[in-house]
């Protein structure tokens, strides 16, 4: 049954509230970043996960030849093939070969196929006995619970809750010793495959060449599980299916360094044709069942096809910092991390996915990530778009919609703002939540709207450098009206070291709000409004201050105009011209120590989740900073902030805690200010550091460089 957002939203508060929880889930993201980078030490993984998006794509579009051409070799070999349209017809198939085979006693190696169709359920429910084999299902499975990840299903769980249920099993207090509850897990599941009738299990690949089925574990119970009992049968999503062993490599290659930072998978079963005879010299039974469950409705979608691309490894999960909070029961319905709210909307319906696709932050830390090339975070836009459309609008979309294309409305509304602020405004913030917004929101002051805009504080003299360098600013909604000043010291960076500025007064919000909120018509509109204005500036670069600006029009741009070819060698252009602000600073203007005073602050950086996965700027920002004061590296200093634009307005909970960590690291580090290149950002750290009454300061990169500038003439 579908949540309600209300309930979604206590347990949300409830998995918030596990300190357990969310301390193994920070550590194992900590670990596994470092892992995995060490992992793929070496390797070209543009060049490697391009390989395995060619494959898996030239496979999708041929998916009912491959099924035909595996059917025919596997049965040429002794196997039964089948196909299953959905769940019912795939769990009654799994039933009657226990029933033909006379199977009591069943096992079951890891498979999210199964937990995709309820499987186990269905088992038990027809008088079955099902043992799962894999250590972390069993223990969730003798919980009554789900996995809360594709590949280590019972993360969430302590030691002593494993021992708590492992006594139970025993009969007898188990203490909570790792060596010790393996060994009783070892010895009980041992006795399950040797009792076993049948085994059930899934599959991480079919080859259609010679209708071989592949799964790979890392405890050896698929090995087991397919050589002991006399009939195995096995459930395998059709999106597996390849042409043969030519494509395997670059998945074998990338799949375990992906899934849990391993350079190789421990066992590798893979099963051709039938062995025949059992150990009492009965004929041995083995049968594959193909699922669709709404697969071949994806393979149609020419949006969403390319998400039948995921190999399972989890990794979307892995660094996704609202699942290092919440864990999968939460970010997940039976499938989790951002391949997960896809996969929930088109195997189990919008009402399950709804919410969860909500709880995407957009920060992107999953895109680069996934190993066959994914465009996750663009899927996820498209999927809101897509419930936006079925559903109808929110009204903050309907209200985007209106006022964000209308340049005049938009900066009209914000010009008011100032006015309608004036009551509540002290010291640079709202002192009291608008009533429009819930007390839930108000862990965070919101800055007042300064008396001008960038427009009004600007000259067009201030503009123009003495070389022949030109660039187009583009300033963004939060520069403009709720940090002008920022953008005017961001200029006088630029027009110190001989650029000339261009500022396009007709240039739009870039579009990103509306596209979060699903509305991707209104994003479309407002490209092409960008697109047009920026392209008649002739200028040698477009530099935006905001990197979610800047990251949104250089990537979602091409995307949202995909429907207009004529324009993919403008969009192309246009692309190419983006350039991150702390990257021109640093590596074309070559700002470097000659040109600060001498400072001994110690500055704290938190890196913009776009600049660094969107613009590709991660070391840029960094060598500023240590060049015009004393740099303080820190933990998590790319980890989201919590912000994430309307994110923190629909899920304040997870907003809140995310910053206020980030807030911790740094006061414990001693840093005496955080500098961000993102405005957004600023607004985050800075408003509810504001609310905790702390003050530690938080500057936007172009604002704490220029006050640290040398006086003209005394630079390089």
């Amino acid at each position: 049954m579908a949540r309600s957002m209300g309930r979604y939203r206590e347990e949300i508060r409830e998995a918030l509230g596990d300190s357990y929880l969310g301390a193994v889930l920070d550590k194992f993201a900590r670990q596994y970043e470092v892992a995995r980078e060490e992992a793929f030490a070496g390797i070209d993984t543009r060049a490697l996960f391009a390989e395995i998006a060619a494959i898996k794509d030239e496979a999708l579009k041929n998916i009912p030849e491959l099924y035909e051409t595996f059917k025919r070799e596997a049965e040429k070999r002794g196997v039964g093939v089948s196909l299953a349209r959905d769940a019912r017809e795939c769990r009654e198939t799994i039933l009657k070969i226990a029933e033909e085979t006379g199977s009591r006693k069943i096992i079951k190696t890891k498979s999210m196929t199964a937990e995709e169709i309820g499987l186990n359920e269905a088992l038990i429910a027809g008088g079955l006995e099902v043992c799962e084999t894999d250590l972390g299902e069993w223990i969730v499975q003798l919980r009554g619970e789900r996995p809360t990840h594709m590949v280590l299903p019972a993360i969430h769980l302590s030691r002593e809750a494993v021992a708590e249920t492992f006594s139970g099993v025993a009969g007898t207090r188990l203490e909570p010793d790792i060596e010790k509850l393996v060994r009783f897990a070892r010895r009980e599941l041992r006795r399950k495959f040797l009792e076993a009738d049948m085994a059930v299990t899934g599959a991480n690949f079919a080859l259609a060449e010679t209708g071989t089925l592949g799964i790979l574990t890392n405890e050896g119970n698929g090995g087991l599980a397919t050589s002991l009992p006399g009939t195995v049968a096995s459930v395998v999503g059709l999106e597996k299916l390849l042409a043969g062993p030519g494509d395997l490599y670059p998945i074998l290659k990338a799949l375990p360094r992906s899934a849990t930072a391993q350079k190789i998978t421990a066992y590798a079963t893979f099963l051709t044709g039938n062995p025949g005879f059992d150990r009492s010299g009965k004929k041995r039974e083995r049968r594959v069942v193909f699922l669709d469950n709404g697969r071949s409705r994806l393979l149609g979608d020419e949006v969403f096809r390319s998400v039948l691309r995921c190999v399972r490894c989890g990794a979307c999960a892995n660094l996704c910092p609202v699942y290092r909070l919440v864990g999968g029961r939460v970010l997940g319905h039976v499938y989790v991390g951002a391949a997960g709210l896809l996969f929930t909307h088109f195997f189990h319906g919008a009402d399950e996915a709804r919410h969860i696709v909500a709880n995407c932050i957009g920060c992107e830390a999953c895109k680069d990530l996934c190993p066959a090339g994914i465009d996750l975070p663009g899927l996820v836009f498209d999927l809101r778009d897509r419930l936006a459309r079925e559903e109808g609008p929110s009204l903050w979309s309907l209200l985007l919609s209106v006022v964000l294309p209308d340049r005049k409305l938009w900066h009209g509304l914000l010009k008011a703002g100032r006015f309608v602020q004036k009551p509540f405004a002290r010291g640079g913030f709202v002192k009291s939540v608008p009533a429009v917004l819930t007390e839930e929101q108000d862990f965070r002051a919101i800055p007042a709207l300064p008396p001008e805009n960038f427009r009004e504080l600007v000259d067009e003299r201030d503009l123009n450098g003495p070389g022949d360098a030109r660039v187009s600013i583009f300033a963004g909604c939060a520069h403009e009206f709720m940090y002008p000043g920022d953008l005017v010291a961001g200029v006088r960076l630029l027009v110190r070291k001989g650029v000339s500025v261009s500022f396009p007064v007709e240039q739009a919000c870039c579009g990103l709000p509306a596209l979060t909120l699903g509305g991707r018509k209104t994003a479309a509109k407002i490209a092409l409004k960008n697109l047009e204005i920026f392209l008649a500036e002739d200028t040698d670069h477009i530099i935006s201050l905001c990197p979610s600006c800047a990251s949104h029009m250089k990537n979602r741009y091409p995307a949202l105009l995909g429907d207009m070819p004529e324009l993919s060698g403008d969009l192309a252009k246009f692309a190419r011209r983006i350039v991150d602000f702390s990257a021109f600073l640093f590596n074309v203007l070559k700002y470097s120590k000659e040109d600060f005073e001498s400072n001994s602050e110690k500055a704290a950086f938190h890196g913009s989740c776009h600049q660094r996965l969107g613009l590709g700027a991660g070391r840029e920002p960094r060598e500023l900073l240590a060049a015009a004061a004393s740099y303080v590296r820190t933990e998590d200093e790319e980890l989201c902030c919590g912000f994430g634009g309307t994110y923190s307005l629909k899920f304040p909970e997870i907003s809140k805690t995310l910053t206020e960590r980030k807030l911790d690291g740094y006061e414990r580090a001693g840093a005496s200010v955080v500098v961000t290149d993102c405005p957004g950002c600023v607004m985050e750290l800075s408003g509810v550091e504001e609310r905790r009454r702390r003050k530690l300061p938080v500057e936007h990169m172009a604002g704490f460089l220029h006050r640290l500038l040398k006086k003209e003439g005394g630079g390089k």
